[in-house]
């Protein structure tokens, strides 16, 4: 039987994590649920890999989107983070590039707003992170960033943030986006063009 450091790591933890996540109205608790999963999917050994697995075949994937929703900036930079070690997984990267792009691109702050929830900018680079992460390797999830309407609020977050990092994060999405070449007529179409995304940084 599992002993030590490895009871962490069975199903059963995983879904009293997610239970707490769908159930609990506190954000502290919501928080810390959503940070046990970020610290127990993080890295490359064994045990994580399962986790981003576990976590997954247990149906969690929708229940840390929805709270992307939430209006608690600590919650929403907890499971932002989360899902950003969750899409390390091959199959969670894709579905978490179908249904969490949009609720990620509603939380990063516009031109004319830092975002309806005005988000701090450890929250906002945590979400751009977890965006860079889920487009690497995958010109779907970045054609899905595109439908969105992504584009136009990483531009303005690269051009006119005051927050160097936040600056800094935005440019490298928009850096990979370009690299995909099959994309780049639908930008065009839209309007962008090779400046827009060859920030310096």
């Amino acid at each position: 039987p599992p002993a030590g450091f490895e009871l962490l790591y069975q199903p059963d933890v995983v879904r009293l994590y997610l239970s707490i996540l769908t159930e609990s109205q506190n954000f502290n608790t919501l928080e810390a649920a959503a940070g046990a999963l970020q610290n127990l999917s993080a890295g490359n050994w064994t045990w994580s890999t399962y986790i981003r697995a576990t976590v997954r075949k247990e149906r969690g994937l929708p229940v840390l989107v929805e709270l992307l929703q939430s209006d608690s900036d600590k919650v929403v930079r907890a499971v932002s983070i989360a899902l950003r070690n969750l899409s390390m997984d091959r199959r969670n990267k894709d579905l978490i590039g179908s249904y969490a792009m949009g609720e990620l691109v509603r939380n990063l702050p516009s031109r004319q707003q830092r975002s309806a929830k005005n988000l701090e900018e450890d929250t906002v680079v945590a979400v751009l992170n977890t965006i860079h992460e889920i487009i690497t390797d995958s010109s779907e999830n970045a054609r899905s960033l595109i439908q969105t309407q992504g584009i136009q609020k990483l531009v303005a977050i690269s051009k006119s943030s005051q927050s160097p990092r936040e600056t800094k994060a935005a440019s490298h999405i928009l850096q990979m986006i370009w690299s995909y070449k099959e994309l780049r007529n639908a930008l065009q179409k839209d309007g962008w063009n090779k400046s827009h995304f060859q920030v310096k940084v």
